[in-house]
């Protein structure tokens, strides 16, 4: 770990007691604290002061500095917040947010020019008392709604003196699981906070015995081990027709990554007859995949199917191969069953959107991605490269969409890039306005190593790639790799609304040239909105020449990078989720709306419909068909487009649109299923403080997207987010037998709020995406009484091997980022008279315990403990999850702890490290060490 300075240890441990507090009286004027030795950390205290409307947070600052005050007057702290301070809202709520800051001598507004988005400043007020050397002043504030998970925290502090430049300010958040008033949301939430004792009691998968059909994710139609194995390695031979050259490069690689010698004859062929389930009809992408002692043989309906039988190749070689060749020591050859596998998927479209506007993520990362949806038969990569938070792929004669709208700066006028959002700017590097941040993400983890293994402090500090874009020959790669992988890229170019960084992009390009051609928005325009993320100037206007002449340019140059891709444009996803405010607001105050006589008089509906009527149309001038989210077409209207699938995603319980796919499907349609109660990945896995993610459509797991039921959506209708019992509506349409027809498939949504690194991308995907593969490939989709039985076999594949393979998976065709940091499930435990019983939701990995945080041994049954222990779960690669600690009291102030003793304080955990009486933990040094 590399050691940190003084001042930020100082910071990241709140080692008041350290540092010896100078009077008041002596601190200059002039003197302000060095920003690294503040802390800002954030708390929920109170979820009671007014039900579901605000609660009550709590800012502690502490100022670490040994000799100088935070003043007075002359600062300026800035933050995100995914949850609004009720002091800038208006009404009654805006002004008792107000009042209580007010009291301590404090004020919040947005800090941009522009008044838009999730940017904040506190700032000293009228009877403001300096905080002194050495001291820590806890601030009340009150934050719109709730927050139950530490994600939900403020982030991307800085402070700035005099006006001066910002500088990097170390925060926190802190949770207590054990206080209900911190944990729950509101009167109406029931759902409990998850502990050992609750998972524990959840954890009831009995490990099996599994055939190989079970051993394969998704699992195909049938699968019959005939005995004994056949050896293959990176020297078989492999045989292909021409036709079948890519898939033949793709096997030979693969193996070479695995074992470096000559092996048993594979060959691959196509048959575009094969009858994979016998009802003679060919099954498209469908493969037979057959070993025996003479050699392998794959034989694919058509390519795609060939790669596929490659794939459950991939998934026959044994986990000790990967590793052993993860370790640097490639085996001559690794051994496969002989068998006979048969295979066809269920959907056309199986699919994972990608998010990379809210924050950004490298050309590897999404390599990566597209090597692991291969690898789990997946073939449509959605990838969202537009959001009002960034513009992410470089357009030839629109510089401004990338020198502007791709970056994220302190920039209060936005004149060099977007202003800061969701806690990020240019990750941890430089040129973006903000001073001294943490040199690497151990550092802005408050020293402590991020493990992603739930929430991380650093993704308050400014790790999250803000910034970034696809060059065109990046983008050009990524097409190339995706359909080798026969994996479809659908770009999203969202509009009109999410279209934040364009329409500002465009408007710098218009004050910088006077040239209107591309201008997307009407200056003159009164209209007042604000969307979900708090933006009130992110709408593109459709009474605009100029709208339709961006959208053409845009959309003829990413059909010309498919072009030199040598790849086909098959679909653009034109966006169209989320329009702010109620549709009677949409551009009513704009003269060009009122000047246009295509426009004159539509309602804003009417300009809604005109808009994607156009829009739709550039789009299939250069891609054969589009997508877009259920907004665009309202089941309940009229209005459709030509070509088009909706993707029904807002089904929550309760919020009405539960049965708008089936409505589509039914009245002919096409749909591609992505409804959040069950297939939004970036969601948070449970209720439990350190799962990073949202939650405001249900907590996902790989249990919601396993068990997912795409022509019964309504059995998965069990509670609602809350954990409140949910009563499916009998009048929701049902899907009929010709509906079915136009359901073209699923996909699983990987959102990007919380998706700071590629590790919480990782984290967030794995072993969710999975279910989601098993649902959108797997014919046989158990029906809901015969659930529990198929989730008890797909945890045990799972934890004997899916995840062990995961562990040491190597990415064909790219290096340096093997393994996937998949979520290593935390054990379930009870003691009982002094006795340890734990288990695990996948069987066949390993728990470990331990008494005193320090020595940790392998679980193998119920052993002696005492009153307390913890307890953490093992991957194949030495990997460990999350403490769970069992029977761990909170710290009491007023008691004496001996070295090795175990406390809870604030939602965090600890072990004493030398005799003490009174030390806090969290704030004193040398008595108390942080356990993960």
């Amino acid at each position: 770990m590399p050691k940190r300075p003084a001042a930020v240890l100082t910071a990241a441990a709140l080692t008041a007691a350290l540092l010896a507090a100078v009077p008041s009286s002596a601190a200059s004027a002039a003197c302000n604290p060095d920003p690294r030795d503040l802390m800002v950390t954030y708390q929920p205290v109170d979820h009671t002061v007014a039900d579901a409307q605000y609660h009550l947070a709590r800012l502690t600052i502490d100022n670490n500095d040994n000799s100088c005050a935070l003043g007075s007057a002359g600062w300026a702290l800035y933050f995100n917040g995914v949850r609004q301070p009720t002091a800038v809202l208006a009404g009654e709520v805006g002004d008792i947010g107000r009042k209580q800051l007010a009291s301590q001598g404090l004020a919040v507004a947005r800090a941009d020019a522009a008044q838009s988005g999730d940017f904040y400043a506190l700032k000293p007020a009228d009877g403001f008392k300096a905080i002194a050397p050495g001291e820590r002043r806890e601030i009340d504030i009150y934050f719109e709604v709730w927050a139950v998970h530490k994600s939900d925290a403020p982030s991307g502090w800085t402070i700035a003196y005099n006006g001066g430049k910002p500088a990097w300010v170390p925060a926190k958040s802190l949770l207590d699981p054990t206080d209900p008033k911190q944990t729950k949301a509101f009167s109406g939430d029931k759902r409990p906070v998850e502990t050992a004792a609750t998972r524990y009691a959840e954890n009831t998968t009995p490990k099996l015995d599994l055939t190989l059909q079970q051993s394969l994710v998704p699992q195909p139609l049938s699968a019959k081990s005939n005995g004994g194995t056949i050896a293959i390695g990176g020297a078989s031979p492999v045989t292909a027709p021409r036709e079948l050259s890519r898939e033949a490069g793709y096997l030979r690689s693969a193996l070479k990554d695995v074992a470096r010698g000559r092996g048993a004859p594979i060959s691959l062929s196509v048959n575009p007859k094969l009858d994979v389930d016998g009802d003679g009809k060919a099954d498209a992408e469908g493969y037979t995949l057959s070993a025996t002692d003479k050699g392998v043989q794959i034989v694919g309906t058509d390519a795609a199917g060939v790669l596929y039988g490659i794939q459950t190749l991939r998934q026959l070689i044994p986990t000790g191969g990967y590793k052993t060749a993860a370790q640097g020591h490639r085996a001559w050859n690794v051994s496969v069953p002989q068998a006979e596998i048969a295979d066809a998927p269920l959907f056309g479209y199986r699919g994972l959107h990608i998010d990379t506007g809210r924050h950004f993520e490298s050309k590897q990362t999404i390599l990566k991605f597209l090597d692991l949806m291969s690898f789990t038969k997946l073939n449509k990569l959605h990838l969202g490269v537009t959001n009002d938070e960034g513009w992410r792929l470089e357009i030839p004669g629109l510089p401004e969409l990338t020198d502007f709208g791709s970056k994220r700066v302190h920039d209060l006028q936005e004149k060099d890039g977007l202003h800061q959002g969701m806690g990020s700017v240019n990750d941890l590097g430089g040129g973006d306005g903000v001073n001294g941040k943490a040199r690497n993400e151990t550092e802005a983890n408050l020293g402590q190593r991020p493990t992603y293994q739930g929430y991380e402090d650093n993704t308050l500090n400014f790790v999250g790639k803000g910034s970034g874009y696809y060059t065109v020959k990046d983008f050009e790669e990524i097409l190339r790799y995706a359909s080798d992988r026969h994996i479809e890229v659908i770009p999203e170019l969202n509009f009109p609304a999410h279209a934040r960084a364009a329409v500002q992009s465009m408007e710098r390009r218009y004050q910088k040239t006077n040239d209107g051609t591309y201008r997307l928005l009407d200056p003159e325009d009164t209209s007042k909105h604000v969307s979900v993320q708090y933006y009130t100037d992110n709408l593109a206007n459709p009474c605009l020449a100029s709208t339709y002449t961006f959208l053409n340019k845009v959309v003829s140059e990413v059909a010309k990078m498919y072009g030199r891709a040598g790849v086909p444009f098959n679909r653009l996803n034109l966006g169209g989720d989320e329009p702010p405010g109620p549709p009677a607001g949409w551009w009513s105050g704009s003269p060009a709306c009122k000047k246009n006589p295509d426009t004159e008089g539509k309602t804003g509906e009417q300009l809604k419909e005109l808009f994607f009527g156009r829009y739709n149309e550039i789009a299939q001038k250069h891609a054969k068909t589009t997508a877009g989210w259920e907004d665009i077409t309202d089941p309940t209207h009229k209005f459709r487009l030509k070509n088009f699938a909706p993707l029904p995603w807002q089904n929550v319980w309760g919020w009405g649109r539960e049965d708008w796919a089936y409505r589509f499907a039914n009245e002919g349609t096409p749909v591609i299923l992505a409804h959040a109660t069950n297939l939004y990945m970036d969601l948070a896995y449970n209720k439990d403080p350190d799962e990073p993610g949202y939650y405001w459509a249900a907590l996902v797991d790989e249990e919601s997207t396993f068990t997912y039921q795409p022509y019964n959506v309504y059995a998965n209708a069990t509670s609602d987010r809350w954990g409140n019992p949910v009563t499916p509506n009998p009048d929701w349409t049902k899907l009929t037998a010709e509906g079915k027809k136009n359901i073209l498939g699923l996909e699983a949504q990987l959102w990007a709020e919380n998706g700071k690194t590629p590790g919480i991308r990782e984290y967030q995907a794995f072993p969710k995406l999975l279910g989601a593969a098993e649902r959108a490939w797997n014919r046989n989709t158990p029906a809901p009484e015969k659930m529990g039985e198929a989730w008890n076999v797909f945890n045990n594949t799972l934890g004997q091997k899916t995840f062990p393979l995961l562990s040491f998976y190597k990415p064909v065709g790219i290096y340096g980022d093997d393994g996937v940091n998949y979520r290593i499930p935390l054990p379930g435990a009870k003691i009982t008279d002094g006795t340890l019983t734990a288990n695990v939701r996948n069987p066949g990995l390993e728990i470990e315990y331990s008494t005193d945080g320090k020595t940790w041994r392998l679980y193998t049954g119920p052993v002696k403990v005492g009153d307390t222990a913890l307890t953490r779960t093992r991957s194949a690669d030495g990997r460990t999850s999350r403490i769970s600690p069992v029977g761990v009291g909170n710290w009491q102030g007023v008691e004496s702890y001996r070295p090795g003793d175990l406390v809870r304080h604030q939602g965090e955990l600890y072990r004493a490290t030398r005799p003490r009486s009174g030390k806090e933990p969290g704030r004193t040094q040398h008595y108390w060490t942080l356990l993960r």
